[in-house]
């Protein structure tokens, strides 16, 4: 039997590692995960292994938004606070489902670290970096690739640097809506995006 090309959106995802080098083994599942939890499952990971893909935006010069992708820990929440300083941008929030869709070109629960339309600042949680090997999303909500830490730093052109929520901050506002793409159930689009 014939194998079947893989979806665009998977495509561009192993067509940006391949320049760099990398060939990305993609896992494909029957259905997407909601959560970072599920997506943990899914593999057979810890939760601290998923990279959720947020995306943020900050006012650019020419009136429009820069984007700004944070890969994160799956237990981890960005502090704005923390990611405003790291980034020099005040005025930093965190991007709409379509603002998402339209900045990075993939649709919140497969936003991936690499292969995005247009570059963008990428800033990743120095959490991942406990793990011998993190899964991200590979383009669609159903799809993910595990990655060394450094090799995804290395991938991505991500700095690393802490934007997170400390322990004790985390332990007082949980959220468990939150999906492996980093969204909650709020918005229309969720899915896998580990």
């Amino acid at each position: 039997m014939p194998e079947t090309a893989p979806h665009p959106a998977i495509q561009r995802v192993l067509d940006a590692a391949a320049r760099k080098g990398v060939t990305l083994a993609v896992r494909v599942f029957d259905a997407g995960t909601h959560t970072a939890a599920d997506a943990a499952r899914a593999v057979g990971a810890e939760l601290g292994q998923i990279v959720k893909s947020l995306v943020f935006v900050a006012p650019a010069d020419d009136g429009g938004l820069e984007p700004i992708l944070c890969l994160v820990s799956g237990p981890n929440r960005v502090d704005i606070a923390r990611l405003a300083a790291v980034t020099a941008e005040p005025e930093i929030r965190r991007a709409t489902a379509r603002e998402a869709n339209e900045l990075t070109g993939f649709s919140i629960g497969g936003i991936p670290p690499i292969g995005h339309g247009r570059a963008m600042r990428v800033i990743m949680d120095p959490d991942l970096g406990r793990f011998r090997t993190v899964w991200a999303a590979a383009g669609t909500d159903t799809a993910v690739f595990p990655v060394p830490p450094g090799t995804l730093r290395t991938l991505a052109n991500a700095m690393v640097s802490p934007i997170t929520q400390d322990q004790t901050d985390r332990a007082e506002r949980p959220d468990a809506s939150e999906t492996a793409s980093g969204y909650g159930s709020g918005h229309a689009a969720q899915g896998a995006g580990a």
